[in-house]
């Protein structure tokens, strides 16, 4: 099965420094107009089962970064590789090891329901059509949506909608997940939802990223910290 039951507290696998990096940024660089660089050669290497504090006050690049990450910008300079895939040449297959949460409201189909956005969104992530309604059942027990599911997108709350993003990021059971502030709108039931979602992630061997402008206080042990400031990523 593609989709299995969320453990409630699932063992960690620990992460191998020998292992091939799951995500890799070598030499990053990124500028917007004549400004000075918002990103100046930045080298990041991100192993499997992994899971990684990216923090920084606002404005200082860590969107970008993710952008940048997730293949939806290009750099000026540098490469980017996910498990050894190019954004661009080996878009599809790049696309689907990838989950993403952008930080923002949009990303949703106003006049859909929670289930019609899954199921629409289980197409777009190549979940196999067999395997589509249990993917999207499970999307929905997983971040508590049972009573939503037929509600409308523009009917729901902040925080509503909060949740469908971040089903719909892990719902595929992507290899790399990249948070951008996740834990946005969301009330306290909300928050345990999405760190179970990042528990069995990780234990299933995915790389979770969790950006935010402070280290976040929560349930979860990150493995690595990096700090965004003055273009570059230091070990926070």
């Amino acid at each position: 099965m593609l989709h299995e039951p969320l453990l409630a507290d699932p063992v960690r696998a620990t992460p191998d420094a020998t292992a091939p990096d799951r995500l890799a940024l070598d030499g990053i660089s990124k500028r917007w107009g004549s400004a000075d660089p918002v990103l100046d050669r930045v080298d990041l290497n991100l192993h499997p089962a992994s899971l990684v504090a990216l923090v920084g006050r606002n404005g200082v690049g860590k969107t970008t970064l993710l952008r940048i990450a997730a293949g939806l910008i290009a750099p000026d300079r540098g490469r980017v590789a996910l498990d050894g895939l190019d954004p661009f040449a080996d878009r599809r297959e790049y696309q689907r090891r990838l989950g993403f949460v952008s930080a923002g409201q949009g990303g949703l189909y106003a006049r859909l329901t929670v289930r019609q956005q899954l199921e629409c969104w289980s197409r777009l992530a190549f979940i196999p059509r067999r395997e589509r309604s249990d993917a999207v059942a499970a999307a929905i027990a997983h971040v508590g949506m049972g009573a939503k599911a037929n509600a409308r997108v523009d009917r729901l709350s902040a925080g509503q909608r909060q949740r469908l993003r971040i089903a719909m990021a892990f719902m595929h059971r992507p290899a790399l997940i990249l948070l951008d502030e996740p834990h946005t709108s969301l009330d306290d039931d909300g928050v345990s939802a999405v760190e179970a979602l990042v528990r069995n992630a990780v234990g299933e061997g995915a790389t979770v990223v969790w950006c935010a402008p402070s280290l976040p206080d929560l349930g979860l042990a990150f493995d690595e910290a990096y700090l965004v400031d003055g273009g570059k990523v230091l070990p926070a």
